[in-house]
């Protein structure tokens, strides 16, 4: 009885060993998450198009007209294609730490500028086009916990006007703090964050993230039998502009 107790214990460590070393191959070597939107990124879809974060859908709003950089930036612009609005949520699978991570481009937005001041700025994400590495994953977000048939779209309205100081040259980036209201999963609250804009090229790119607990928006913890979160998690984007 001894032996067959034994055989059951290490037949059982090995499969548990298998199967971690799969998900910490997996996640860590094969398939890691994407990482963070940076300061690379918010320069390349300033600088060239083509090098900026890809994702897998396509924006309903169009690059607009192009202006001489010596116009100024006092006006309209619109959000293009080149943006990216995404999650970042830490879990633990099968024993494994890792991050979940999902991205859309389909983002409509505009800011209105009177020359050093960003005077006002207004977002929708639609949510249902937000996807990540994985379809379970996918089908979770958009079904359990932000039930987009319900919300489709996530908002953000900026709420006090921001003063730059300057006009950043070609290369230089400002950085300062943002206050508005984030509305996710039908409620709507208060957010205060640092963002990071550029310019150059006659684009605008504003980069920045939001620090978003679950429970404030009524988001139920994703967490299930195979995956674990917090109850936290970032909304993180770098978004580009043009008039």
């Amino acid at each position: 009885m001894l032996k067959i107790l034994i055989r059951v214990a290490i037949s059982i460590a090995v499969v548990v060993g298998l199967v971690y070393g799969g998900v910490l191959l997996y996640t860590k070597v094969i398939n890691p998450p994407e990482g963070k939107l940076n300061e690379d990124d918010l320069s390349a879809i300033v600088s060239d198009s083509s090098t900026a974060p890809s994702t897998d859908t396509e924006s309903s709003i169009a690059p607009t007209s192009t202006l001489t950089q010596d116009a100024g930036i006092t006006g309209t612009w619109l959000a293009t294609n080149q943006s990216t609005v995404g999650y970042r949520v830490k879990e633990v699978l099968g024993g494994v730490d890792t991050e979940g991570v999902g991205r859309t481009n389909q983002v409509n937005g505009s800011l209105r500028i009177q020359e050093t001041t960003l005077l006002t700025a207004v977002f929708e994400i639609d949510v249902a086009s937000i996807k990540s590495d994985s379809s379970k994953r996918d089908n979770q977000f958009t079904g359990n916990i932000m039930d987009v048939s319900t919300y489709p779209t996530a908002d953000f309205v900026l709420t006090t006007p921001i003063d730059f100081g300057s006009i950043p040259l070609p290369g230089v980036q400002l950085t300062a703090i943002a206050t508005g209201d984030l509305t996710l999963h039908g409620v709507t609250r208060a957010v205060t964050f640092e963002v990071t804009t550029e310019y150059a090229s006659n684009v605008i790119g504003v980069l920045g993230s939001i620090d978003i607990t679950f429970a404030d928006y009524g988001i139920a913890n994703p967490s299930n039998a195979f995956v674990s979160t917090g109850d936290t998690g970032l909304l993180e984007f770098v978004l580009a502009f043009e008039r």
